[in-house]
């Protein structure tokens, strides 16, 4: 901020009070979904790093810097948070209204009428329906601006300022880490969003697809003007993404070609004991979502311990390689999120199934059903009355529609992954 003249207090005070908001709205480092406050951060250095470069001098000007500093602050400010993809109307409406923010932006001299321009330009998709709608919001934005408003040359400048923002707020996170950081945001996406694990991959080629496609020439400007390890993470990390579709695909295909069979298997004592097994299924536990991966500390411990419920899915035959598994055990071994409240903790009549841990590559290829069943024998012939475990919501909800013995215990927005308890007979 110093390096592009943000030594005003007024700034820092405009940063200060976007922090506090996304922490007060449990949008903070703690949030798992992908629009947190890190994301924000994230978007705003891009935005002013890439200002600074000197490709993009004949894009951004000096005075441009406030706005997009601003704009890359809020872009993403949702205060009902009902899901996590962003709802660009609502970050506006709180710029627009929120009477703090109008006293530091007026202290700023910054107009939050081209704010909300800037934000509403990061509308994604932008094609269709939706970019014709929102150009009108933003010709409605840019008319009431003094500013520009009698200035057609300015308005075309804001508007390709906000496709810069645009651009800016996309390859953020995918240039600042390497690929383990950029799968966990795809994770996150993922989760927070409530795609199947099977959606990752293919939705996140679709997106790079789209944006080098689409938005070659504001892209190639932004990534030129980032340091040259940014860039090479950029290009490394949508390499590597696409070459996991490729290994998808591949695997898709033999499987079909070969009519390769999963196979679910209740394991033995002796193998929850070798340290080959347990180092196979650690490696799966690591590709869930953080959330979901239960006993991540003492993840060794759980499997040997013989309290666990345990079955693999195996490829090909009931020895063969392992690609997923499901674990579990008395309820009152798990610490779950405090608001589930479960009415049956402290009864020792209840399993708790940890969502299902598959290889990248080979979920929805058919085996999850086979483990999620086999549990359940397993915890029936236990002497457990009922089975709990977290689903996403459409899931529980087409379980509940076929007429199985299942429903909802509590329900969390935005990622509508759900807590459920089933009867056991």
């Amino acid at each position: 901020m110093v390096a592009n003249g943000f030594k005003r207090e007024c700034y820092g005070k405009i940063l200060d009070y976007t922090i506090n908001l996304f922490e007060s709205k449990g949008l903070g480092i703690d949030y798992y979904g992908y629009h947190n406050i890190i994301h924000e951060l994230e978007v705003t250095y891009i935005t002013l790093l890439a200002a600074q470069g000197e490709s993009s001098h004949t894009i951004i000007k000096q005075e441009d810097l406030p706005y997009l500093f601003a704009a890359a602050l809020f872009h993403d400010y949702d205060p009902q948070k009902k899901v996590d993809k962003p709802h660009e109307e609502d970050a506006i409406k709180f710029v627009m209204t929120d009477d703090k923010l109008d006293t530091l932006l007026k202290d700023a001299n910054i107009d939050k009428n081209l704010i909300a321009a800037l934000i509403h330009r990061t509308t994604y998709p932008w094609s269709g329906e939706i970019k014709e709608k929102t150009e009108k919001k933003i010709e409605e934005c840019l008319s009431m601006s003094d500013l520009v408003q009698q200035d057609i040359a300015k308005q075309e400048h804001f508007r390709k300022m906000g496709w810069f923002l645009s651009v800016t707020d996309r390859i953020a996170g995918y240039t600042l880490g390497d690929f383990a950081k950029a799968l966990e945001m795809a994770q996150k996406n993922a989760h927070a969003l409530a795609w199947h694990p099977y959606y990752i991959v293919r939705r996140s080629v679709a997106y790079f697809e789209d944006l080098l496609n689409n938005d070659a020439e504001m892209c190639q400007s932004v990534l030129r003007a980032l340091p040259r390890e940014m860039r090479k993470h950029f290009t490394d990390n949508v390499l590597s993404f696409m070459k996991l579709r490729e290994q998808e695909i591949q695997i898709e295909g033999s499987l079909v070609y070969d009519n390769t069979k999963f196979f679910a298997v209740i394991e033995p004592a002796s193998t929850r004991q070798e340290p080959e097994f347990i180092h196979t299924l650690a490696e799966i536990h690591k590709q869930l979502p953080q959330p979901l991966q239960f006993k991540k500390d003492d993840f060794v411990e759980s499997v040997m311990s013989k309290d666990t419920i345990l079955n693999t899915l195996r490829l090909g035959s009931d020895n063969g390689p392992v690609i997923g598994f499901t674990k579990g055990g008395p309820l009152e071994t798990y610490r779950l999120r405090p608001e589930i409240n479960d009415v049956n903790l402290g009864k020792n009549n209840t399993a708790f199934m940890e969502p299902l841990a598959i290889r990248m590559g080979y979920w929805g290829q058919r085996g999850g059903r086979e483990m999620r069943l086999l549990f359940n024998m397993q915890a029936q012939s236990k002497g457990y009355k009922y089975l709990t475990s977290f689903a996403l919501r459409d899931v529980i909800a087409s379980r509940i529609e076929r007429k199985e013995p299942i429903e909802f215990v509590r329900q969390f927005d935005p990622e509508r992954w759900d807590y459920y308890r089933i009867a056991l007979q």
